[in-house]
Order: C-alpha cells, then sequence, then structure tokens
C-alpha cells in the first residue's frame, strides 16, 4: 500500500527515467575503467601495499554474518571482516621480519589441543580416549563432500565454515607467536622491584600552601579561538579525526489517524459473527491474513491484557473477544482451550550441540541429524536405567553451567525458558522425559518438579497491525515534499519552526556507517549522499526510511586530520579555564620560605602526614598523585612553588622521607612490575597498526 502511494508519475515517463538512468551508469562505469583515476573496485584495501582483494574480503564478510542471528548491522560486520584482515597482515609483517614461521602443523596442534575436540565424542575411540586420526577423518570427508556438491549446498557451507575456522585458529597462532616473542623480552630484576616498593611506600611529610583554583571566578576567565587551537596543536595525537559528516534532519513518520483506526476496528468487529461460528479457526485466520502469527501458548489471567482479561478467563471455549488495542494491533480473540498449568518448574536436562546451534563450539562437529540420533540412543537408556542421568549429563552436556549438578536447573518461571523446552516441561507431568529442539542444541529433558498451578488460557486471534491508511501516507509524503522544496527558498531552522516540526542533528557520521543517529534501520543511503563529492554544505534531500520519510540537509564536512575549534572546544574549555586559572594564582606565590609564600597569599600553612605514592591522597584536598609525586622527588627543605594539581595550586616543603622496612624479598614487587610490562603487550597490536600504511577503500564499493 505504501509503495503504490509513492508512485505519482505515468507509467511511460517512469520507464523512460529508469532507461535513461541505466544507460548514464552504463557509460559512466565504461569511462570510469578507463580513466585510471578512478576508485579500484577489486581491491577493498592495502596494508603496506599487499592488496586485500574483493572477492576475498567478500566470503570473509559472508562468513562474519552466517555466523550471525540476525540483528546485527552491516557496519559491524564491514569492520569486523577489515579488521581481521588488516591484523592478519599487520602480523605477518612482524614475523617475517622476527624471522617466525607458522606453518600447517602449527595450526594443526593448535586445534587439535582444542578441549572441545578433545572432549567430542566423534573424535573418541571405543575406550573414551581423543583419537586424532577421527578429526583427520572427519576434516577429509568434509573436503570429499564439498568437492562434488553444488554451490550453496550444505556441503558447500560446512567445508567453508572448517576453512574459516581453521583461518581463525591460524590467526590467533601466529598473534600468540608474535606477543610471546615481546613478552619474553619484558620482565623485570629483583633491584627493579625493591626500587619499586621502596618509591611506593616511602612515608612523606611535608608543610604545603594550597590555592584552590575556585579562588578565581569563571568571569575574570578570557578564551581565545587562540588558545583553543594551540592546545590542539599541543597535543595532536588526542585530536586526531577522520573524516565525517554533520547532519541534521526532519522525519516525516508514517501515523495512523484517528479515522484509519477506527475503519481498520469496524473491519474486524464485522468478522465476529463468522469467526464464532467457524469450525477451523486456524483456517479462518489464515484466511483472513491476520497479521501476527497464531500464538499457541496457553496465558495466564496476569498476562493478558486487564481490560478484557476477566471476560477471557472466565469465558467459554469458542467465545469471540474484541475487538480490543495490544500492543499496537486491534486484535480478534477465540476461547481454543483451557488448561491448569504451574507457575514454576524444576527440571534436568541433557544438551548436545550441533552445526548452526547458538551453543556450537570450535569442537563441535555434530550435525543436527547426528545429534539426533545420539540423543535417542542416550534416551533409550534413561528410560531403562533412569539413575545414570546425572553421570550422562557429566560426561555429554555441553551446558558447563550445571552438567556437574547431573545438568539440574533451578526453579523457573513460564516466561523464563525458550518456548520449545517451556512447553515441553509445563505442558506435561513431573517424571516425563524426553527430547526438545530448541536453538541451542537437542535436549533430554527430565521434568524433576511443578507447583502452583493455575487457570490459563489458549486464544487465536486475527490481528490487525494499526498503520497509516493509503491516504494519510499520501498526505505524509506530499507534507515532506513541500517542506523540502520550500528549503531552497528559505532558511531550514525558520521553516521548521514555522511548520511546527521537530529537527534532530546527526553528528560525526563516518564514510562506512549505516545508521543515522535517531533513525531506525539501515541508512547507508543517507550516508553515502552526505559524502558525495557534488554534495554541498547545505544541500537537501527527501529520503523514504523505515514507516516514514525523512528531510536532511547536510550541516558540515569534517575533514581528516586535526580537529576543528568547534568540534572540540567544549572539551577543552575545562582544561584551559583550569590552566589560566593556575596561571594567576601561581603569580601570587613567591617566598623564600613556605611561611613566607603563605604570608604572600594569605592563607596558612597546611601539613601532610605520612602520604605515600600508594595512596596519593592530601588530608583535606583529596587525591592529588602530581602533588605527592612532587613530594617524593623534592629534598627535604627545599621549596618548590607553582605545582599544578586537581583542585588548586601548590608550593610544598618535604620535612621528611621515612623509608619502608627492609623486605628478605622483593620477588612480588618485581613479578607485579613483569606483569604490568607485559600487560602493555595488549597494546602491541595498537602500535603495529598505527606503524602500518593503510588504505580503505570499502567505501567505494560498500
Amino acid at each position: 500500500m505504501a509503495i503504490l502511494s509513492k508512485i505519482r508519475e505515468r507509467t511511460f515517463i517512469l520507464i523512460g527515467i529508469i532507461g535513461l538512468a541505466l544507460f548514464a551508469f552504463i557509460i559512466s562505469d565504461a569511462i570510469g575503467s578507463n580513466n585510471g583515476g578512478g576508485a579500484r573496485q577489486d581491491v577493498v584495501g592495502e596494508v603496506n601495499g599487499e592488496e586485500i582483494s574483493r572477492e576475498e574480503f567478500s566470503q570473509q564478510l559472508e562468513a562474519y554474518k552466517s555466523r550471525s542471528n540476525g540483528n546485527t548491522p552491516d557496519s559491524q560486520f564491514l569492520n569486523a571482516a577489515w579488521d581481521g584482515f588488516v591484523r592478519k597482515l599487520v602480523f605477518k609483517e612482524q614475523l617475517e621480519l622476527a624471522g617466525i614461521v607458522v606453518g600447517e602443523n602449527d595450526v594443526w596442534e593448535s586445534i587439535i589441543s582444542d578441549p572441545g575436540f578433545q572432549s567430542n565424542p566423534l573424535f573418541q575411540n571405543e575406550i573414551g580416549l581423543f583419537d586424532e586420526e577421527k578429526v583427520k577423518e572427519y576434516v577429509a570427508n568434509l573436503r570429499e563432500d564439498a568437492l562434488d556438491a553444488p554451490n550453496g549446498s550444505d556441503e558447500k557451507k560446512m567445508w567453508s565454515s572448517w576453512l574459516s575456522y581453521e583461518g581463525r585458529v591460524q590467526q590467533g597462532v601466529v598473534q600468540a607467536a608474535y606477543t610471546n616473542l615481546v613478552n619474553a623480552g619484558l620482565g623485570a630484576t629483583l633491584e627493579e622491584g625493591k626500587r619499586d616498593y621502596l618509591f611506593n611506600n616511602t612515608k612523606i611529610s611535608s608543610k604545603y600552601v594550597y590555592l584552590p583554583y575556585a579562588m578565581v571566578a569563571d568571569s575574570l576567565i578570557t578564551i581565545t579561538n587562540s588558545d583553543y587551537q594551540n592546545y590542539i596543536n599541543e597535543h595532536k595525537n588526542e585530536f586526531q579525526v577522520k573524516e565525517a559528516r554533520n547532519i541534521k534532519y526532519v522525519r516525516f513518520n508514517f501515523a495512523a489517524t484517528d479515522q484509519d483506526k477506527e475503519d481498520i476496528k469496524n473491519e474486524l468487529a464485522a468478522l465476529k459473527d463468522d469467526f464464532k461460528k467457524a469450525s477451523n479457526n486456524v483456517e479462518f485466520v489464515n484466511d483472513e491474513k491476520s497479521d501476527l502469527a497464531i500464538n499457541e501458548d496457553f496465558i495466564k489471567k496476569s498476562n493478558l491484557l486487564k481490560s478484557v482479561s476477566d471476560t477471557i478467563i472466565n469465558g467459554a471455549v469458542g467465545d469471540v473477544v474484541g475487538p480490543y488495542i495490544e500492543k499496537g494491533y486491534y486484535t480478534l480473540s477465540k476461547i481454543e482451550a483451557f488448561k491448569q498449568i504451574p507457575d514454576s518448574v524444576s527440571a534436568s536436562h541433557i544438551l548436545l550441540s550441533f552445526q548452526g546451534a547458538r551453543s556450537q563450539g570450535p569442537g563441535t562437529n555434530f550435525s543436527e541429524v547426528e545429534a539426533r540420533i545420539f540423543a535417542d540412543s542416550l534416551l533409550t537408556v534413561l528410560k531403562k536405567t533412569p539413575s545414570k542421568f546425572e553421570s550422562f549429563a557429566k560426561e555429554y552436556s555441553v551446558d558447563k553451567s550445571n552438567n556437574e549438578d547431573g545438568g539440574k536447573l533451578d526453579w523457573y518461571g513460564y516466561n523464563t525458558m525458550t518456548p520449545e523446552f517451556r512447553d515441553y516441561t509445563f505442558l506435561n507431568s513431573k517424571g516425563d522425559i524426553g527430547i526438545v529442539r530448541t536453538p541451542f542444541g537437542i535436549h533430554i529433558v527430565k521434568i524433576t518438579g511443578q507447583k502452583n498451578f493455575e487457570k490459563a488460557v489458549q486464544l487465536t486471534s486475527v490481528t490487525r497491525k494499526i498503520l497509516a491508511s493509503e491516504a494519510t501516507e499520501s498526505q505524509v509524503f506530499q507534507d515532506a515534499e513541500v517542506f523540502a522544496s520550500k528549503i531552497a527558498d528559505g532558511n531550514f531552522d525558520d521553516l521548521v519552526v514555522e511548520s511546527g516540526y521537530l529537527q534532530s542533528p546527526a553528528n560525526g557520521i563516518k564514510v562506512l556507517d549505516d545508521v543515522v543517529p535517531g533513525l531506525q534501520g539501515n541508512n547507508r543511503n543517507i550516508v553515502r549522499w552526505a559524502f558525495e563529492e557534488d554534495v554541498d554544505v547545505n544541500d537537501v534531500k527527501r529520503f523514504d526510511i523505515d514507516n516514514g520519510y525523512v528531510v536532511v540537509m547536510l550541516t558540515s564536512k569534517i575533514s581528516e586530520g586535526l580537529a576543528t575549534v568547534n568540534n572540540v572546544a567544549s572539551k577543552i574549555k575545562p582544561i584551559l579555564i583550569r590552566k589560566k586559572k593556575a596561571a594567576i594564582l601561581i603569580k601570587k606565590m613567591s617566598g623564600a620560605s613556605i611561611e613566607d609564600v603563605a604570608k604572600e597569599t594569605h592563607v596558612t600553612v597546611k601539613t601532610a602526614s605520612n602520604v605515600t605514592l600508594a595512596s596519593p591522597t592530601i588530608s583535606g584536598v583529596g587525591n592529588e598523585p602530581a602533588i605527592v609525586g612532587a613530594m617524593s622527588t623534592a629534598k627535604e627543605g627545599e621549596v618548590v612553588i607553582g605545582l599544578e594539581g586537581i583542585k588548586g595550586v601548590f608550593a610544598i616543603e618535604v620535612t621528611s622521607k621515612e623509608l619502608p622496612a627492609d623486605l628478605e624479598n622483593y620477588d612480588v614487587f618485581r613479578n607485579r612490575l613483569a606483569a604490568k610490562y607485559k600487560g602493555r603487550s595488549a597494546q602491541l597490536y595498537t602500535a603495529l597498526k598505527d606503524a602500518t600504511e593503510i588504505v580503505d577503500y570499502r567505501a567505494n564499493i560498500y
């Protein structure tokens, strides 16, 4: 309905436009392929000159998507695949420079040492021990099955999945090899451990003068554009930005009017008598093309819509209730059945994983059919010998959270488990044991307890989503078009106020984003438009979005490099204010002694006793690590003036330093230092990446 309402031109005009667009596309593609200056379409990027082909990248991208639940934005897959290639090539070069070779045997050893493989029954011999030959046989069979299988077949997908897994393992081995090499050179001596112990635990006492920043009013501080720019220039590493765009937009959403709602209600009400007479409720609902699938759950009164709960729970099988509004739908419900169900259940289960299940791990090599066959064999044994349930759970269940307890689950409510698991345990009886398939795998379930039974109802419903009518959508389209056309002759902000609309900003949009803040769904088309070379600041365009339209204006372009003052002023301002206040306060400090400084600044001398670098807190002031650090390096009796702290400026005079007691052994402190150094190896990849020449062409393709 919405699509039809958007077609405004006559058919022959539309065909002509499409023909011209196709012709222009073909011509521009031909020109682009011959001019040598166009963007590469067969290469996604380069890492130190080594190309990442589009074909190879696309395969990896699809592998990432195949492992998702379908709710992840495309940009995350795009970035994950890109980061994987960049990481691999960055470490590849470093390993070559270091002379380290990671061979097939290294990868294989890493695979078969995985606990998932070691414990998988598929790869165990007759006495339950891991057999490497069975893994080799399994991989060989995967490869052979895929050779003659058609593209897109399960055999091809399984082999591709295995190759992808091998690639991830190889990348992990490569990174571990280089990291271990670096870590081997990171350590600490006993003497370093001793120095660290003494440095951090020496007790320092000091006299000090403290002038808080609050002594200078904010109104006395003036910050110029050059102050901001100088600070940015002095801290370039902190203010590097990627190319980005800022936009603002007005949404025109499809929303049902009161008349639209009344029409939908009347449409359902007209079905009431026929629904009541229907002998096959499911067939009736399907014929009427209900907007929601039939829900076969049994519903307790507390979970029914309050306005109709009494009518439904006290009704009779065959009664039709409604139409009523629930969660954005008009609903007409027929009572299908009543049942007494518990409010909570306890059960035990054995979970067997298979390829594609949510519980799948690196060592999961059962197909779903194989997992079901294995579950059937276990169930046959359990029905004859129920006492083996706990031992089977410990041995075979992949649910590590409870398999050591024999697969026991705590008491749980009706809406806690997946529908398949829930229905089996709530609609069957205590003591029953059976097999249930859920997205997590194949479960062997034993119902161990049920309590607090109450009446529940099963409904079959015809639903209509409350949506704008075609006439309403047409009016929304016209409103968006009129607004977009007026902007060419007027001011965006003024027109928003004049029209009574709401505008929203979306700043810092990156070239590969597919989401615009504040808008639902994938809005890659808006992002691509904002980055087109011929789109200028203040250009405007209308776009189709989920459930309506949006009119967008490009407000600014941010070039890659140093951030502009306007974009970071709010972040820098508090820092500059503090520095200018510090300069004013430091000018007031003078004198040969700490008492002279106090006299000049009209404050009293205070004392900090037994402070340490391990706990750099000054009584009455708070945490001041820089000031305590200055105390630790100052000589006794030396007056140090003009120290900038977190809360104010200081002058100090150290009166004493008390070394901590000597220890028999400083291993603890040496090990702590070594761990600290090795912990920095996590920053290794970031440093290597920053030193690598990386060219990214993805925005030209996706």
